[in-house]
């Protein structure tokens, strides 16, 4: 990786790139400290510290804790990915829009187009929600429409402001910018979680014990995240010939390929719709008022969130709930799944090529084929996610440690960014090679 980077820094119009992306991160991370204006940041401290479930933990993490401290870019890059998951789903609903989609370059500018919008209106209702609901808890020094509607106005164009940003650094840096944005709000609050952590396993010890908990902790960090690395790069290759055709006296064709099937197909999306659904009860109580954990829909919330999970603190019956999101985890791997990959119009497409998976009939059955191999597929990505999704609520409910995000869904996004940028920095370079070949 190092290497990789070094040789690209002597390219000048990749060193450009690399640094133009540097000054858009210095950009984010200094509107990350901006307040949004007549808030109060001691209330701000105590509404957020009671907000602790995993839904909140997993978009505080996205933020780069700029949620929980109220900036001006707290609901951060979030309105822009629910978009565009959303328009997503309404591609396959909506025959405009899946026409839009097989348009080629001009088709996706105008679902670019459309995505912004969304974003706009996501980023309006999301944050007139927080300015009313939080401005019930206290959040202003002075709770009146102009603070509010003040809110409402920053928030929606600190995530405008983000969205375009990381258009820019998609136009003019290395990377996707979106997924940059998303990568460098992670990172910021990796330090302060890590610190957590050492000060928890740490504290109160001899220096000699001190040190080999640390060597301990780094271990168990560091074998998680060649787990993850492990796993996002895990995918099983179909098999695939391409019929050659006689022109004259040469045979023309006749090339094979693969299709790579990856392990996380549907990326991180199957946990965050699963730790959204399970954290709304509890978010809803909070923002109308608070929750009586003595009453049965109490208990119910209780059983439903994360920060109860594998606590000695509580009852050992709670953790039964971890089961509902592996669960959910699994159902919304498979809907994710059958939504973005279609095995019908793939097997339509390699008929058309000419191509056939060795030992599988054209048509219905290599579809069927396909599905079935997808359907294993999805099951180890699942599999695999559930570990990833638990590994910090079990850390956090047995040590009872506040936040441990970074471990779980965050570490998938900042390898598979981390990944992608490098394969697009070598793609650049080969690209200058045969540039000065040809």
């Amino acid at each position: 990786m190092l290497k990789t980077l070094k040789s690209a820094w002597r390219i000048e119009d990749i060193r450009k790139r690399l640094l133009f992306t540097f000054l858009m991160v210095i950009v984010i991370r200094v509107g990350a400290q901006v307040p949004v204006p007549g808030t109060d940041p001691a209330v701000i401290a105590q509404i957020f510290s009671s907000l602790s479930s995993d839904a909140f933990n997993i978009f505080n993490s996205f933020t780069g804790n700029s949620m929980e401290s109220f900036s001006i870019l707290a609901l951060s890059i979030t309105p822009y990915i629910t978009a565009s998951i959303i328009i997503e789903l309404l591609t396959i609903a909506i025959p405009k829009l899946e026409e839009l989609q097989r348009e080629g370059n001009e088709g996706r500018k105008k679902i670019q187009k459309i995505t912004r919008y969304a974003t706009v209106v996501l980023s309006l209702i999301e944050s007139t929600a927080m300015a009313i609901g939080f401005g019930n808890q206290g959040l202003f020094t002075t709770y009146n429409a102009f603070y509010v509607i003040t809110c409402i106005v920053t928030l929606t164009a600190g995530s405008a402001f983000l969205m375009w940003i990381g258009e820019c650094i998609t136009d003019k840096g290395i990377g996707n910018g979106i997924s940059i944005v998303l990568v460098v709000n992670i990172l910021s609050g990796i330090p302060q979680e890590l610190g957590v952590v050492f000060t928890k396993f740490t504290s109160g010890k001899s220096v000699p014990a001190a040190i080999v908990v640390s060597i301990i902790v780094v271990a168990v960090i560091l074998a998680i995240v060649a787990f993850v690395v492990w796993v996002n790069g895990a995918s099983r290759k179909i098999n695939v010939q391409y019929s050659g055709k006689i022109q004259g006296r040469r045979t023309v064709g006749g090339q094979s390929s693969h299709i790579p099937l990856k392990v996380l197909t549907a990326s991180v999306i199957p946990v965050i719709f699963a730790s959204s659904l399970m954290s709304l009860p509890s978010m809803i109580a909070q923002f109308t008022g608070g929750l009586n954990y003595t009453t049965v829909w109490g208990k119910i919330i209780m059983f439903l969130s994360s920060s109860y999970w594998f606590n000695a603190n509580v009852g050992w019956y709670y953790s039964f709930g971890c089961l509902f999101y592996i669960l959910l985890i699994f159902v919304f791997a498979y809907f994710y799944t059958s939504i973005t990959f279609n095995p019908n119009e793939v097997a339509d497409n390699l008929k058309k090529q000419g191509g056939f998976v060795p030992g599988i009939r054209p048509g219905k059955p290599t579809a069927d084929y396909l599905n079935s191999v997808l359907n294993y597929i999805v099951f180890i990505g699942a599999v695999a996610l559930s570990i990833v999704a638990l590994i910090p609520i079990v850390i956090a409910g047995i040590f009872s440690i506040s936040r441990v995000s970074f471990l779980g869904t965050s570490l998938i996004i900042i390898v598979g960014v981390i990944l992608e940028t490098l394969q697009q920095i070598g793609g650049r370079m080969v690209e200058r090679e045969y540039d000065s070949i040809f």
